[in-house]
């Protein structure tokens, strides 16, 4: 029988003809953990198991900010050594090992040292936070938009079933009952909260018929409200096309979420105040519009009576053919005067006609011929001037006062 071949040294040796027991994977997997250095952690403590007179306890450690957890084992002396009882939802520092059991193929740390992160670290990390932010200009005022009058649709963002969600809805409603919602109901607390809230801006960002997002939660605990300071949710408001308002806690809560929206509520109630009009003052606002252009016009009106008063009482109005009259009689003596002018011009022509037409006619060769002269011609037309151009017997033309004959010259 010949022996069996032997197993691939590496991972990427493996094949469908030669892979690795699962007994052996788990040895590797083990054996490549097993070289890590410890190594300190930061996360949030849930399902505390402490048994009395157990040397171990075991705890879930969870990260703040998204759904991921790890295991952890720790000697009871390390939790008796804390300054104060370790509680489920404490923000602790672990110092760990991090260990695989090859039975059941699960990776877990081996805690040697446990510390609380106070609020006062805490504070500190989001001062840092926050002057980083605002060194890139994600709080300068100039980069925030102004917020709709009235808004098509609002979107809101809060927890399930939410008292942030009713003060939001009703106060809005309260003052323009026509207001349309598209309401996201997310966690709004504990490691669901930054990607659920993040998710549903992006969500809400994209569709065009909403004008606002408003981001509410309740009052809570300095560690309730962490998950609104998240590095990861203040770049996504920033990054949003819509205005974004933010309702977090009370007025004295101050999460880096109220310095990146465009506007801070300082409650869910006074978000519903932001995010559109009173009705009420509207009505009362449109209505003193309406008085004071009734009241504009009508003085208006009332000072046009007035001046067509003025202007009819007027002696010139009060009888119009007046001064009609006036410009009429000078309309007739000028015509008279014109009349007399041209008739006068037209006698002068006249007689100047009639004395031209004497003189013409006396001086015509009609004139001369009707005193006994005659004018006598040769038969070419031309006029006899002179007693020599006349040859004997040539046929004469003689015209005469009443006609003209013929005649012929003699010697």
């Amino acid at each position: 029988m010949s022996s069996p071949a032997p197993l691939p040294e590496r991972a990427a040796d493996t094949t469908a003809e030669q892979p690795w027991p699962v007994r052996l994977l788990s040895l590797k997997i083990a054996d490549y953990v097993d070289k890590m250095s410890p190594l300190w952690v930061e996360g949030q403590v849930v399902q505390l198991n402490r048994r009395p007179g157990a040397p171990t306890a075991y705890l879930t450690l969870r990260d703040a900010d998204v759904d991921m957890s790890l295991s952890v084992t720790i000697r009871v002396t390390a939790l008796d050594a804390m300054a104060a009882p370790l509680t489920d939802g404490a923000r602790v520092v672990i110092q760990a090992k991090p260990t695989f059991w090859t039975k059941r193929g699960t990776l877990q740390l081996d805690a040697r040292q446990i510390r609380p992160v106070g609020v006062g670290e805490l504070l500190a990390r989001l001062e840092h936070l926050k002057r980083m932010l605002a060194a890139e200009g994600l709080f300068d005022r100039e980069r925030k938009r102004p917020l709709p009058f009235l808004p098509r649709t609002v979107g809101l963002i809060c927890g399930r079933a939410s008292a942030a969600e009713k003060d939001v809805v009703e106060n809005a409603r309260r003052r323009w009952p026509a207001v349309r919602f598209d309401i996201r109901q997310v966690a709004v607390q504990g490691p669901g909260t930054v990607p659920e809230v993040t998710e549903a801006l992006r969500s809400l960002d994209a569709e065009p018929e909403v004008d606002v997002i408003v981001i509410a939660r309740g009052g809570g605990s300095f560690e309730d409200l962490l998950g609104f300071s998240n590095e990861a949710l203040v770049r996504a408001v920033a990054a949003a096309r819509t205005p974004v308002v933010s309702a977090i806690g009370h007025d004295v809560d101050t999460p880096l979420l109220d310095f990146v929206a465009d506007w801070r509520a300082s409650t869910p109630t006074d978000a519903a105040k932001r995010v559109v009009p009173d009705v009420a003052e509207e009505r009362a606002t449109l209505q003193t519009g309406r008085d004071r252009c009734r009241r504009v016009v009508a003085g208006r009106v009332e000072a046009e009576r007035r001046h067509l008063t003025a202007l009819m009482s007027r002696p010139v109005m009060a009888d119009p053919h007046a001064v009609l009259a006036v410009h009429r009689h000078e309309l007739g003596s000028l015509t008279h005067r014109a009349r007399q002018r041209v008739e006068t011009s037209l006698h002068r022509a006249t007689d100047q006609v009639a004395h031209l037409r004497a003189q013409v006619r006396a001086l015509s060769p009609q004139a001369t011929l009707d005193r006994g002269y005659a004018v006598v011609q040769h038969a070419s037309g031309h006029v006899v001037m002179d007693r020599a151009e006349v040859e004997a017997d040539e046929l004469l033309h003689v015209r005469v006062a009443r006609g003209d004959f013929g005649a012929r010259a003699v010697g």
